[in-house]
């Protein structure tokens, strides 16, 4: 029994409904009851499809394979994995990948995306792309995923950088020229000159922290004895 039909695009009602029922399946005692996984596996496929995300229900689902292994889709903890990207910086992938058997991480498709994550994490953003483009066409089946990508590299930039040049950013993200304007409305960004975008000031945002701390003679009289 699925929620929709996959070949389908769900419709908001669909997918709606279908997280109402997971939400009470979790809620339930017998939350790991192997029957539940159809449904459970399901609902990664509309994540997926719907472009959204439920981090409860795709753990319950790894965790269900470890309890039933001789069941185990490859296919579905991939498509968990990719989602637990487009959340990043959160520290869902490795929420996930703590539950993922050694034996399956060694998959093609599965160590390629922890290595998509290593690479996210360390930013060696054009691997990045080029792993997506070439490695991983897994990715695309997730709806808004390559977006999800972009804005962490946001994030990442507007920590790292004050000012950085246009050509640079456009590879960061890999976007064209002409669509890097929804980018920067969307952080704030401002171009400065013909070639370079200003990001933030981080001196300004830098703030003194006085700590004041308050010392009472109870509080030193054991070390004052101690020191005769």
């Amino acid at each position: 029994m699925t929620f929709f039909d996959s070949q389908q695009v769900p419709s908001k009602e669909q997918v709606e409904g279908a997280k109402s029922t997971i939400a009470r399946m979790l809620q339930e005692l017998d939350r790991y009851n192997p029957d539940n996984l159809p449904f459970l596996e399901n609902f990664v496929d509309l994540q997926c499809r719907a472009n959204f995300y439920d981090l409860e229900a795709n753990l319950a689902v790894l965790k269900l394979y470890q309890f039933n292994p001789l069941v185990v889709k490859l296919q579905i903890i991939a498509q968990i994995l990719l989602k637990a990207l487009t959340n990043l910086p959160h520290s869902d992938f490795v929420l996930c990948k703590c539950l993922i058997d050694l034996s399956h991480q060694s998959d093609r498709t599965i160590d390629t995306i922890m290595r998509l994550h290593s690479d996210l994490e360390t930013c060696e953003l054009q691997r990045v792309w080029s792993t997506l483009s070439s490695e991983l066409r897994e990715a695309d089946a997730v709806v808004g995923f390559e977006d999800a990508i972009r804005n962490y590299i946001g994030i990442v930039v507007n920590m790292t950088y004050q000012r950085i040049d246009k050509r640079m950013l456009c590879e960061f993200l890999n976007v064209k020229d002409k669509d890097l304007k929804t980018w920067m409305d969307r952080f704030g960004w401002k171009a400065q000159g013909v070639n370079d975008i200003f990001i933030q000031n981080h001196e300004e945002s830098i703030k003194t922290k006085s700590i004041l701390e308050h010392i009472t003679f109870e509080t030193v009289e054991d070390i004052m004895i101690n020191c005769r």
